[in-house]
């Protein structure tokens, strides 16, 4: 069931902020709104699909943090990338289920959370058939630009792992403005040097956040 909205606290701000742009990027115009309807939640049938399928239908969408009984922050998804499964040699499920990944085998639409370099908290949806090893890293979102920044503007750590998208767990996928194929661009992914051939496979979707009209929503009088 989808929490009701009050409207009588919303108000609107809007910012503009420039910067050097990423590989793949180009310059970012962005806008902090505070005023949005509530939105499907993106469920199981969603996610249990390819993972590159997901990935480029997860642009638009918005990716929402509960921050307290008061507000919500939806953060605007403009980049991902997909990891196919244990025939993809950047996949870490590509040896088999372990400790850190088994999350990967279970159903579609849970997070699946670990740590990078024993430093950055990396955000994936498991994506599939359940026991299938595919998932989606979440690299861009509202305006934090790259995995790690990411799950550090978001709070998120290893309590999420394995935890069912949905509100009831505090941090959940909306559908979003759907993005025209024509201004989604397919890159690489990053630092998967060593998955031989898989490395150059254009599995990296992203858009120029500057499309959108908003970038992050505020969502408050819950």
């Amino acid at each position: 069931m989808k929490p009701r909205e009050s409207t009588s606290s919303l108000s609107i701000v809007n910012r503009t902020k420039t910067s050097k742009s990423r590989k793949g990027l180009v310059s970012k115009s962005s806008k902090t709104t505070l005023a949005s309807g509530f939105q499907e939640v993106l469920g199981p049938s969603f996610f249990d699909r390819r993972a590159d399928s997901v990935a480029r239908e997860l642009l638009g969408c918005w990716l929402i943090v509960q921050r307290a009984d008061q507000y919500q922050e939806k953060h605007r998804i403009f980049e991902a990338e997909a990891y196919l499964g244990p025939q993809d040699l950047a996949c870490h499920g590509r040896m088999g289920p372990t400790l850190r990944n088994r999350t990967m085998f279970g159903p579609a639409g849970y997070w699946y959370v670990y740590l990078c370099y024993g430093m950055h908290w990396m955000l994936n949806v498991v994506t599939g058939r359940e026991g299938l090893p595919a998932a989606v890293l979440l690299r861009g979102i509202g305006e934090s630009e790259g995995p790690g920044r990411l799950t550090k503007m978001l709070g998120v750590t290893k309590q999420y792992d394995g935890k069912r998208l949905e509100p009831i767990s505090g941090l959940w996928i909306e559908r979003g403005d759907g993005v025209p194929r024509r201004q989604i661009q397919r890159t690489p992914r990053i630092g998967v040097g060593y998955a031989k051939h898989w490395a150059d496979k254009p599995l990296r979707y992203l858009v120029n956040p500057s499309i959108f009209n908003s970038r992050i929503v505020i969502r408050t009088g819950l």
